[in-house]
């Protein structure tokens, strides 16, 4: 039996690297998928024993996760999907022209569930249009930020690369997350020195690229820890997410801590802290929006779970939604 790391997942099988070995291609027992329908995925330490006769290596156990970055599986309707775990830190890209601030929010969220350490980066600057605007974006994002750190990268700034290399250190590993386009791919070929991630041309048209990355796999960085590229998700669901969002709007909750009534909902009760801190100027309306709709969200699928939790008592097996992949 050797313990080793998943490194890279694609569309065939797990590889696992075993420390002063090497690599192996693995295939999950059937022990797990017929179980808990576990598989391992970018970042797990594993079990894996070799069959004699057999071309694969067989991962018998996945061992207790650190942490995950963890959705809604978008198939299903309450079921958790985990994307990658035991990493250091989630890097959330999004460029700086075409910066989403809802999605940026629910980013914030889904990251600071994991309990690792979180930073945003604003990219492609070199072909955002100087001014105004970009340094509102920049403002704006500043706004939803308490202990994270921010950089604008651009290719023309040397200074600024640094320090997002900077942002994994020797012995770390960071989970680059973001919707396709965002620069993911030209971000990690930049830190890494070469052309390690295919990346498609920039439309002269609108800035945007398309989609390269279809597999997960942790880089190197020269002089640094490990990156993984997650390819661009569209379905970000919640999972979970109650201590995400304490943390991304650390800015609510606190203010929330005033209202007359502990269950306040922050629409229209008497004494809510929250509405009067809006007619103040303090909170953006559009932020306590965000706020209250992700919180709704997430009661949603705690509701959908605990129906699941009923159904599968009844009748001793998993209803099963399913829908459209995205």
């Amino acid at each position: 039996m050797k313990v080793g790391r998943v490194v890279k997942l694609d569309r065939g099988y797990p590889l696992v690297h075993v420390e002063e070995e090497g690599d192996y291609r693995c295939e999950h027992a059937t022990a797990l998928l017929k179980g808990e329908k576990a598989r391992a995925v970018i970042g797990d330490r594993v079990k894996i024993k070799m069959p004699e006769g057999h071309d694969k290596a067989i991962i018998s156990e996945i061992l207790p996760r650190k942490n995950a970055f963890v959705r809604k599986d978008p198939t299903e309707q309450a079921l958790p999907q985990v994307l990658a775990a035991n990493f250091n830190r989630v890097i959330i890209a999004q460029p700086l022209a075409e910066t989403n601030i809802r999605r940026l929010e629910r980013e914030l969220v889904l990251a600071h569930e994991t309990g690792a350490q979180v930073a945003v980066i604003l990219t492609k600057a070199d072909l955002a249009e100087e001014g105004a605007e970009a340094d509102e974006t920049v403002h704006a994002v500043e706004g939803l930020l308490f202990d994270e750190d921010l950089v604008v990268v651009s290719t023309a700034d040397q200074e600024s690369l640094e320090r997002v290399r900077a942002l994994v250190p020797p012995g770390d590993t960071a989970i680059l997350i973001g919707k396709s386009g965002v620069g993911k791919s030209s971000l990690i070929n930049m830190l890494v020195g070469e052309e390690i991630q295919e990346t498609a041309e920039v439309r002269e048209a609108d800035g945007k690229g398309r989609h390269t990355t279809v597999s997960r796999e942790m880089i190197a960085v020269p002089g640094g820890g490990f990156v993984v590229d997650m390819p661009g998700v569209r379905g970000l669901g919640l999972w979970n997410a109650e201590a995400g969002i304490e943390t991304a709007f650390a800015d609510i909750e606190e203010i929330a801590r005033d209202c007359r009534f502990r269950d306040c909902k922050h629409e229209s009760e008497p004494g809510c802290a929250v509405q009067d801190a809006v007619g103040r100027g303090e909170v953006s309306p559009s932020r306590l929006g965000s706020y209250r709709g992700l919180r709704q969200e997430t009661e949603d699928i705690q509701e959908r779970r605990e129906e699941a939790a009923r159904i599968r008592t009844r009748t001793g097996h998993p209803r099963r939604h399913t829908k459209r992949k995205q």
